[in-house]
């Protein structure tokens, strides 16, 4: 009793009170965080009690469910009868026979007629088989969570594409053809590769792509301009006028700071900024810092504050006009809303119009992405920045690679690894390779603010200490959804339809995140749908709206021009470039410094 009294005495006056347990707590704490960052380090991220849990909920649920099993039993021996059909039909026809399941649309993987021979044809076609019995399987078990359906139903498919037959050498006969034309040398080749890659993922840390990147501000990322501005998190780059005469209104574009800003200025043919240059607009583009371990406080408030409103102040002091265009692309699109929530809340009118792109705002229907945002997921994110003070790029594009594993991973395996080939680098596939880092208190906020919480949809995310709303934004809107969006699915872009009563003219194209906005006129294959909600307008549904927008073949991007003009004023002479009597003097020529941090 004597030493319990001792150990919660006050300490003498003038001496810092001392707490064991205190200390005990912190140092169990830091030994938590370690080990989940050792686990998220082993696991890119992804958390194994979360994956468990899904399955755990699935597998009781099942176990309790006999009507479900009977009928999984009934369909497994529906499936089996046919490919027993089917492997007899082989039998008759010497190896040939229709096909008894196609695979799913987009599913590439056994398109080569030589998939069509035998026993090749019948490898995938047990496997597609297969693949389809565990879709009914993990989906449609009463009193499942539809999160965790869906995890274990996305998860399951991953294993079961690791086990492809088109993934082995034995079992893919455009692997085989090649290699007895070749004599093996497609797998020397294959091993060249593979130790490249290796050695830059050790050497560099930049992820698993040895392929030379095109020289930044020489092929890509080289309209000619100035920087014009630059603080601790962004430069802002002015491109040089090439009309005699530009619109009064300059545009400012705010792109995502997950990547390198230059996807709106790659290759001269491509580059969304040259096209706008030469219809006449005056265009500021932000190029933000790569952060490192010492900007691990950095927080969302500080990209509204020291990026997109530090560059508002410095386009309309330069340009000496009072309003411009608000243009972002996808984190940088949901910055942007931010920005002209709180502008419009606080009686800011320099904002004229607001166009964004594959930006969401509502995040409910965020896509697969949001199978990796949950409270366990960003546990184990947390303990991995705590200790590094960001999240890497190879930490997030183990992510995104996911949930395209047959486009981005596989394929790329057989490609590169088993025939041998590198595939000519396109610039597109060059700014892919060039991630950034995300701080950690700006992610974590990011990921439970906006994904998990969703604050900005429901009014609760606060901006300059308080709450925004996107139904103050009454500035026309032009937003840009794509048909095959996997980070911002279309139908969710959409929901701006619901959040905000101003005009809003919406535009879905062809192509996905990347590839549907880098879209320029003369790109084939290329088409899209618009449509105006005017003002105070009734509400269209993804569906409906689907129906009434007419679709037009090629390019979205004169389209998005045309609705910029119609709602800027009588062209002026162009600003210079850079203000310095304004405090904006010319610091360097594009693209700066920023962009060249690896």
């Amino acid at each position: 009793m004597s030493r319990q009294v001792q150990l919660h005495a006050a300490p003498p006056p003038g001496v810092p009170a001392f707490s064991i347990e205190d200390d005990v707590k912190a140092a169990a704490d830091r030994l938590d965080r370690g080990f989940g960052a050792l686990i998220a380090k082993a696991t890119l991220g992804q958390s194994p009690p979360a994956l468990a849990e899904a399955y755990l909920d699935w597998l009781s649920h099942l176990a309790a469910a006999p009507g479900k099993q009977l009928w999984l039993a009934w369909k497994g021996s529906r499936k089996t009868l046919r490919f027993a059909r089917y492997l007899l039909q082989c039998a008759l026809h010497e190896g040939h026979a229709p096909p008894c399941i196609d695979p799913l649309p987009g599913d590439r993987r056994f398109t080569d007629p030589a998939w069509q021979g035998w026993p090749f044809n019948a490898y995938q076609q047990g496997f597609l088989l297969w693949q389809q019995w565990m879709h009914n399987a993990t989906t449609e078990v009463a009193g499942v969570s539809v999160a965790h359906e869906n995890i274990v139903s996305f998860a399951t498919r991953q294993w079961l594409d690791m086990f492809a037959p088109s993934n082995f050498p034995l079992t893919n006969p455009v692997v085989l053809s090649r290699t007895m034309t070749e004599g093996g040398a497609n797998f020397a080749r294959g091993l060249g590769y593979l130790a490249e890659d290796a050695r830059r993922a050790v050497a560099l840390g930049r992820g698993n792509d040895a392929r030379p990147n095109p020289a930044v501000g020489d092929t890509v990322a080289a309209t000619p301009g100035k920087v014009v501005f630059r603080n601790h998190l962004i430069e802002l780059i002015q491109y040089t006028p090439t009309t005699q005469q530009v619109a009064p209104e300059p545009v400012l574009i705010v792109p995502a700071w997950i990547m390198k800003y230059y996807i709106l200025d790659l290759s001269a043919q491509n580059s969304l900024v040259r096209y706008l240059v030469g219809r006449g607009f005056t265009v500021f583009m932000i190029s933000w810092r790569n952060p490192d371990a010492g900007d691990r406080d950095t927080s969302m408030e500080d990209y509204l504050r020291s990026g997109v409103m530090a560059a508002i102040d410095a386009v309309t002091a330069i340009s000496g006009s009072p309003t411009l265009h608000g243009t972002g692309y996808c984190l940088g699109g949901t910055l942007l809303s931010i920005a002209a929530a709180a502008m419009a809340r606080d009686g800011d009118t320099r904002l004229k119009t607001l166009s964004l792109f594959a930006a969401q705002q509502d995040f409910t229907e965020a896509g697969e992405l949001t199978l990796f945002v949950n409270s366990s997921e960003l546990a184990l994110l947390d303990d991995m920045m705590w200790q590094q003070g960001y999240l890497d790029a190879r930490q997030m594009a183990g992510a995104f690679q996911i949930l395209r594993s047959n486009d981005l991973i596989w394929s790329r395996v057989i490609q590169d690894y088993l025939l041998g080939e590198r595939e000519a680098q396109t610039d597109l596939m060059a700014w892919n390779a060039d991630a950034t880092r995300m701080p950690a208190r700006m992610h974590g906020e990011y990921l439970r603010s906006l994904f998990l919480n969703n604050d900005l949809a429901e009014g609760r995310y606060l901006a300059g200490g308080a709450p925004v709303a996107i139904s103050d934004i009454h500035v026309p809107i032009f937003v840009v959804g794509t048909e095959t969006d996997h980070v911002a699915p279309w139908r969710s872009v959409h929901k701006i339809h619901l959040l905000s009563d101003a005009e809003v003219t919406f535009v879905l194209t062809s192509g996905g995140h990347n590839a549907g906005i880098v879209s320029e006129p003369g790109h084939p294959r290329r088409h899209f749908r618009q449509l105006t909600r005017a003002a105070e307008g009734n509400y269209i549904a993804p569906d409906a709206w689907m129906e009434a927008a007419r679709r037009v073949d090629g390019s979205w991007w004169p389209s998005w021009v045309q609705w910029l003009e119609n709602r800027s004023g009588t062209a002026v002479a162009p600003p210079p470039l850079g203000r310095a009597e304004a405090g904006y003097k010319v610091l360097e020529d594009a693209p700066g410094g920023y962009v060249l941090q690896g």
